[in-house]
């Protein structure tokens, strides 16, 4: 799990990090700040100041990036029409190739394929592509 998303690990432990950093060096400028107008820090007027700060900080670039990456990233992966350029009709035609030339195992070779690739509601799978690294010599359907 931890390799097979360590993007993902990496970029929560740098969240996580400067989080941390923010809310920690802010605690220090919001005791300077009270200091200097004779008043004793107050943590649950620190909580209000750092969590508007924070989420200000947040609409304003995380949201923005988030919904940027991560919107347009799932919207690829789930194929909407609007992510697709033309792979259902280079699947028709690869399809219809195989079909010529693979004769009687031609549906075999297609299914097999299409097993392989975890092709199941017209999108394929993550990580198929992993797998065909390891198969070395051996193609799909034995048709090499």
């Amino acid at each position: 799990m931890f390799k097979k998303y360590a993007y993902a690990w990496i970029t929560v432990g740098f969240f996580l990090f400067s989080l941390t950093g923010h809310w920690l060096f802010g605690w220090f400028a919001f005791v300077g700040e009270q200091q200097s107008h004779g008043q004793v820090p107050d943590f649950n007027a620190y909580i209000m100041e750092m969590g508007r700060d924070t989420f200000e900080n947040w609409q304003s670039e995380f949201l923005q990036l988030l919904w940027q990456v991560v919107g347009l990233a799932y919207f690829l992966y789930i194929g909407s029409p609007s992510s697709k350029e033309n792979d259902d009709r280079t699947e028709a035609k690869l399809d219809a190739l195989i079909r010529l030339n693979g004769g009687e195992k031609a549906e075999a070779i297609i299914a097999e394929i299409d097993k392989h690739f975890m092709r199941t509601g017209g999108h394929a799978g993550p990580y198929a592509h992993e797998l065909e690294t390891h198969r070395g010599p051996q193609r799909v359907g034995d048709a090499t």
